[in-house]
Order: C-alpha cells, then sequence, then structure tokens
C-alpha cells in the first residue's frame, strides 16, 4: 500500500496533464495493440510509460480466486442526456456533461467520459466477453480515477447502446454531439462487483485506478457488437499478473 501511494503521489504532478486528455492515454508517441506499438513495447516507447512494464499493480486481470468481503455498495447518479462521441483512434468515448457521479466507501468520483474494449480486457475464470465498457470518474478529493467496467454479450437490444452505435464515428478524429443516450442504459441490474487496486490500461498505464467491474454481464444487440468491432476489432490489453494483489468480491 506504501508503495501505491507513492506511486501515486508522482503521478499525482502530472495528473491534470493526464486528466486533459480524453483517454488518460499518452498520445505524444504512437501506440497501438499490435506489433512492435503494441502492450508489450508500451514501457520502451516512451519513458512515461514506464508503469506499462515496470508496474507492479497494473491492470486488466484475470478475476479468478476472489476473496467474498464486506466491500461498500456502489451508488450511481448519472444523468441522461448528451454528451461527446469521439472516435480516438484507440476507441469510441463518449464524453460526458458535468453533474454524474459514483459513491463508493463515503468518497465520490466524477463522470468524466466512457469508452469501449472488445474483446473484454478483463477475464473472469479465464473467460473473455465480446465487449466491455468502462466508466471512468475522478475523485474529487484525491484526483484518483474510479473505474466501473461492465461486461457487454450478444443478446437482447440494449437501446443506449444502439443510440450510441448508431452515432459511431468511423475516422480516427471524427466527433459527434449525441443527445438523449442514457448512461444508465448500460448497467446491469445488479452491481455486485469485483474490486481490486490497479492501473489505467492505456498507456501511460499510470497505477491510480480503484478498479470495480460488474459481476453481472449486460446483454446488447449483436449487430451493434458488430458496428464497434468492424471499426475496432481486437483493442484489448492482455490480462497481467496480480502480484500478490487481492481480488475481493461483495458477499
Amino acid at each position: 500500500m506504501q508503495r501505491r501511494n507513492l506511486i501515486g503521489g508522482f503521478i499525482t504532478l502530472g495528473a491534470c496533464a493526464i486528466c486533459a486528455r480524453p483517454g488518460f492515454a499518452d498520445e505524444g508517441v504512437h501506440w497501438s495493440y499490435q506489433g512492435k506499438s503494441g502492450p508489450e513495447h508500451w514501457g520502451a516507447l516512451d519513458g512515461a510509460n514506464a508503469a506499462c512494464s515496470a508496474g507492479a499493480q497494473q491492470s486488466p486481470l484475470n478475476l479468478t480466486g476472489a476473496i467474498k468481503a464486506d466491500i461498500p455498495q456502489i451508488g450511481i447518479d448519472w444523468k441522461a442526456g448528451g454528451g461527446t462521441i469521439v472516435n480516438n483512434g484507440h476507441t469510441i468515448q463518449i464524453n460526458v456533461p458535468e453533474g454524474s457521479t459514483l459513491t463508493r466507501g463515503g468518497r465520490t468520483f466524477d463522470l468524466l467520459q466512457y469508452h469501449f474494449h472488445a474483446p473484454s480486457e478483463h477475464l473472469v475464470e479465464g473467460k473473455t466477453f465480446p465487449m466491455e465498457v468502462h466508466f471512468v470518474h475522478k475523485n474529487r478529493e484525491s484526483g484518483g480515477l474510479g473505474v466501473l467496467g461492465v461486461f457487454l454479450t450478444p443478446g437482447a437490444k440494449n437501446e443506449a447502446l444502439a443510440s450510441l452505435a448508431a452515432a459511431f464515428q468511423a475516422e480516427a478524429g471524427g466527433v459527434a454531439l449525441v443527445e438523449d443516450v442514457d448512461p444508465n442504459g448500460l448497467l446491469p441490474a445488479s452491481l455486485d462487483y469485483w474490486s481490486y487496486e490497479g492501473s489505467l490500461t492505456t498507456p501511460p498505464c499510470s497505477e491510480i485506478v480503484d478498479w470495480m467491474v460488474a459481476r453481472e454481464p449486460l446483454q446488447v444487440g449483436a449487430a451493434d457488437i458488430e458496428k464497434f468491432t468492424a471499426l475496432y476489432p481486437m483493442n484489448a490489453r492482455p490480462a497481467l499478473a496480480p502480484n500478490r494483489r487481492f481480488i475481493l468480491t461483495t458477499s
């Protein structure tokens, strides 16, 4: 824990610069999910990415061997309404207006944006899911991040994802306004979850994230999954070693 706090202190010095970028990702040096700029090389691409290779609390994880614990419930107060949908060259991301929050254990996090990965970045007992959505929040006091992950599986049509999929921007750099999209529509019925301390899953891989991953997957239309994978067939960092971290789950 002391090591995590020390790393967090160093990163806080540059937190504003990191958080100013839409995906909290280092856009100064080209990186990708394959080849010489893929995940196994991120740490060598730029000194700012050192945590990608040297960090001991990296994400994502294979969620296995979880310990049942009396962890705080998640409280969601997300506002329906518009936002800005962006194809940032790595994913489709929706930047949201101020006013939506997540609370956990007496701490409040402000929702900044949410974005998608295919296949899922987190695994459950070695199993992947077709997609995963990450809701990125920032703690008002510490500046640390609280990210809620939700697995997406093909099934019944989901109106929230369908509305977003209709506005997906095909070209990197494409931006559009979206209206009447409710992020609550991308939440499963249950908010039982896994919890662990980890990192951003993209460069600079900063170890400043309290991860919450919903245990219940959400069904969405297969056609809408295909609309995303037509743009990004693979934008998932491989699961990494837990390095003696505990994965907790609601009891």
